[in-house]
């Protein structure tokens, strides 16, 4: 009987310990945040043969290219373009360059 209340007693105890852990509270989103692209951009972009463009800067979301990277728009889906820099497909906002997502 010992044998059973110690291991019920050990059986909440690493529960209650795992819903702790999963418990998550955000006060502020993220900084770089994360974009739900609409499938067929993603499709289009991944599917277009781009040469890529040599860049030095950082490559990630939420950095802005400079204009000498050449951006593609997204035919008949406003907001969003595209381009591939160091080999990598980025989502960019066509406008202001600033990337949006990283296409891995």
């Amino acid at each position: 009987m010992r044998k059973t209340m110690l291991a019920a007693a050990a059986m909440l105890t690493i529960s209650s310990a795992a819903f702790a852990q999963s418990s998550v509270i955000v006060t502020d989103p993220a900084p770089t945040g994360s974009v739900v692209l609409p499938g067929e951009v993603r499709t289009y972009v991944m599917e277009q043969n781009t040469p890529s463009a040599v860049y030095d800067g950082d490559i990630a979301v939420g950095a802005t290219l400079p204009d000498t990277v050449e951006v593609h728009t997204v035919p008949n889906i406003d907001g969003y373009g595209y381009t591939v820099v160091n080999e990598r497909r980025v989502i960019v906002e066509p406008k202001t360059h600033r990337i949006i997502q990283v296409l891995e």
